[in-house]
């Protein structure tokens, strides 16, 4: 059998190949069936081989896959015509991944800052948040883990405690280079924090009055996980820049950095490029994942099949010793240990169930948009199964 002895040790990954998929299910090397309770990590909203999504990729890749952005790109000018209707945005840039979509909005915030004559623009980010792992982003985010090691960081950012206005606030009023803030509307990888009602207002209310940019990064969020096509529109709290990825291709590698009003003219040709990002064959699939979301209105059955799981969840959890939580918005969902639980990813698998553990104690379920009621009923009882043997461990 092959192994990983030429591919560098970044990842810590569990004992399983997949050969193929269809809908919420995958196939291992020796015929077993799994639950993906996972979707790649939010990226897989569709499924795996979705009609839609395959005829997409095949009819593009019959006609053209690439071309230079030295030229125009009519797939790329449907996408972005597109996500700019569903996102209440006006222009978009589109990069290869979440974390170039994420630099691109940073840019903005300095072009934003300098236009301002801000000699060294920063931006108020979040405790516990992700943005990607470039050294721009990295330094971005909440998190010493993703940090260590690859000092010195990216300056520029102020750190603050999550849910928290007031500290927003404090460092905005004693900081008079502050340009921006940048944050997740629901933390991901920080454990499925869900802010307080009326926090993103708020923020969206704080950048008005101090002319500062409201960038959401929706990469986990968006594209109707949350219940509604972006996080944001829960509250309505239209930010200025918005970055997705993950589920805007299915799998197919592409992200997009969204602007309205005058953050979207910041930028200009040679201030910001990418040789792959937004060629025909990725924005070709983005444009059908759009499609195929809105037909089925993907945000309501994100929202009804959320509520279930967490029922469900909630029901099977309740009084457990060692469950400290168990919370969602549509479909991110967490359950929160009081230890450690990376060994539930594993005793998962052994059930033949997909998910991970995230903020080290956070059992996290991010499923596919398209999971039917019955296999809803099968996650929430195989997660709620490995919770229970892990912790009666």
């Amino acid at each position: 059998m092959p192994t990983e002895h030429h591919l560098m040790t970044t990842y810590g990954r569990l004992p399983v190949a997949f050969t193929h998929g269809e809908g919420a299910w995958l196939w291992d090397e020796s015929g077993r069936r799994y639950l993906d309770g996972l979707a790649g990590v939010a990226v897989n909203g569709l499924g795996h081989a979705h009609p839609a999504i395959v005829e997409a990729v095949c009819a593009q890749a019959r006609r053209l896959i690439h071309v230079s952005n030295w030229y125009e790109n009519r797939e790329q000018e449907a996408l972005a015509e597109r996500l700019c209707a569903v996102s209440g945005m006006d222009r978009a840039f589109f990069a290869n991944s979440g974390a170039e979509a994420n630099e691109a909005a940073l840019k903005l915030a300095r072009l934003h800052g300098h236009r301002k004559e801000v000699e060294a623009p920063a931006v108020i980010v979040v405790e516990g948040s992700f943005h990607g792992r470039t050294l721009g982003t990295l330094s971005a985010s909440g998190s010493r883990k993703v940090q260590a090691g690859f000092e010195p960081l990216v300056p520029g950012f102020r750190r603050v405690p999550f849910n928290d206005l007031d500290a927003v606030r404090q460092v905005g009023a004693r900081d008079q280079t502050i340009v921006a803030v940048l944050v997740e509307p629901i933390l991901g990888e920080g454990g499925i924090q869900i802010p307080d009602a009326g926090y993103l207002t708020g923020l969206r209310q704080i950048c008005d009055e101090a002319g500062w940019l409201l960038i959401l990064d929706e990469i986990q969020t968006g594209l109707c996980r949350s219940g509604a096509w972006f996080a944001w529109q829960l509250e309505q709290a239209r930010p200025d820049v918005m970055t997705v990825a993950k589920a805007l291709g299915n799998g197919v590698p592409i992200g997009a950095c969204l602007a309205r009003g005058a953050a979207a003219e910041l930028f200009h040709p040679g201030q910001h490029g990418s040789t792959f990002g937004g060629n025909p064959l990725a924005t070709a699939v983005g444009h059908a994942v759009l499609e195929t979301l809105d037909d089925m209105r993907a945000w309501d059955r994100a929202a009804t099949l959320g509520q279930r799981l967490l029922a469900r969840l909630r029901e099977r959890l309740s009084g457990t010793e060692g469950v400290k939580a168990v919370r969602g918005r549509g479909l991110l969902i967490g359950v929160e240990l009081d230890r450690p639980a990376q060994a539930v990813m594993r005793l998962a698998l052994d059930r033949g169930l997909l998910l991970n553990v995230t903020a080290e104690r956070v059992v996290r379920l991010l499923p596919p948009l398209i999971l039917s009621d019955d296999q809803a009923g099968l996650l929430a009882d195989g997660t709620a199964d490995a919770i229970c043997e892990f912790l009666a461990s």
